[in-house]
């Protein structure tokens, strides 16, 4: 059952020595960049891991149907998503997925197709499973990312697109697709016959205001050439776990995509990512309630900081996540400059150049943290800025 605890967000947690990808540092640098959270993980997913080990037995283990139960009444209930117990399928991670998608959807040469600027592994693992990369730059048009639909199909045409990788909520920029949008990315690709996989990896993250549509509720009809691909990890600050879900409604594709996870072994996730899993969508809820309204307030917090000491930041407003786009380039086009400068100040964001070329003068800052160490690292940004002049 949900509490009704409050959940304080303000601790600080030192993380440096303990492994942590995003605190790797040997001095005072605040990191504002990798998708990881600064926040002590929901109770009731540290009492589960807690519970594993005090029974003290670390052996083989299998998804439950409880645990199956959970998954389709969370989905269900927040999104309208109704799946069915052979819909599902569980991966070690989203990025893992995409990579097994280019073996159930395309051959070695075939062309993909995937907007810019996107989270990284989307344009990184295309390339090294041999596949074509085909980018469609994403269009920004009052303060937000648009679809460039015409684009899209030009390239589908040209290429001989099999398919196209979709990232919702958008990782940069923040874009919860609205179901309209999605239903034209639907259209176009039903009409070239290009298959679809949709990471929402961060829907859970969605904020006020916003309503996140799942892909296949869309997909009727056309179940057969789609996917999608979400986590609990990234919203309850559980990465390390390693554990990501599979959905598809179609009977055929899943036995595909099953065959294919059992070729490579990797169908079945550790014992501690199924408990988390579980604890999280069936306890987790309250949390992460309270979770999104701080985000939400460290969100406003930015965009007003920004306004008031870098006012020359162009701020692309996230509709999802914690993470938000900023427009440097008032300041460098040099993206080395950019990202040097502000690691001389001691504070790091993500590099936008690595989001592909719609990144060229951005950057990624990351606010999902305890509010002192997000005011310090702004602090330290306007220095860095302030070094750099008006570019």
């Amino acid at each position: 059952m949900e509490n009704t605890a409050h959940y304080s967000f303000d601790a600080v947690i030192d993380r440096r020595g303990t492994g942590s990808l995003k605190w790797h540092y040997d001095d005072d640098t605040i990191p504002l960049w990798v998708a990881d959270m600064d926040f002590r993980a929901a109770p009731p997913i540290l009492a589960a891991m807690d519970a594993i080990v005090q029974r003290g037995i670390l052996g083989y283990t299998l998804p439950t149907e409880a645990l199956y139960a959970a998954i389709m009444d969370w989905h269900s209930s927040r999104y309208g998503l109704a799946l069915e117990h052979g819909d599902i399928l569980f991966s070690p991670g989203v990025v893992p997925s995409l990579a097994l998608m280019l073996h159930i959807f395309t051959q070695a040469g075939d062309a993909v197709l995937v907007n810019d600027p996107v989270y990284t592994p989307f344009m990184s693992k295309v390339m090294q499973n041999k596949r074509t990369l085909v980018l469609s730059a994403l269009v920004e048009a009052d303060g937000k990312y648009r679809l460039d639909l015409d684009d899209m199909e030009a390239k589908i045409i040209k290429h001989n697109i099999k398919l196209y990788f979709l990232c919702n909520p958008q990782n940069p920029g923040g874009r919860v697709w609205t179901a309209d949008e999605l239903g034209a990315v639907l259209d176009l690709c039903k009409k070239y016959d290009v298959a679809i996989v949709s990471d929402e990896i961060h829907q859970d993250l969605t904020l006020r205001g916003h309503t996140f549509t799942p892909f296949l509720t869309l997909a009727q009809g056309y179940e057969h050439k789609v996917v999608s691909l979400t986590s609990m990890t990234k919203t309850f600050n559980i990465a390390g776990i390693k554990g990501s879900l599979i959905f598809a409604k179609d009977a055929a594709l899943i036995e595909k995509i099953d065959a294919q996870q059992h070729l490579n072994d990797e169908y079945e996730l550790n014992m501690f990512a199924y408990a988390a899993m579980h604890s999280a969508y069936r306890g987790g809820g309250e949390w992460l309630t309270q979770l999104l309204a701080y985000i939400e307030d460290n969100i406003e917090f930015t965009l007003q900081f920004l306004a008031d000491k870098l006012p020359k930041i162009k701020v692309m407003r996230p509709e999802a996540s914690y993470l938000i786009w900023l427009d440097c380039s008032a300041y460098s086009d040099d993206d080395q400059q950019l990202y040097d400068a502000l690691r001389a100040a001691k504070v790091e964001l993500s590099a936008g150049y690595k989001y592909g070329s719609e990144g060229h003068s951005k950057m990624r800052i990351n606010v999902a943290c305890p509010r002192m160490l997000l005011e310090a690292g702004l602090a330290r940004m306007v220095v860095a800025f302030e070094g750099l002049g008006d570019g």
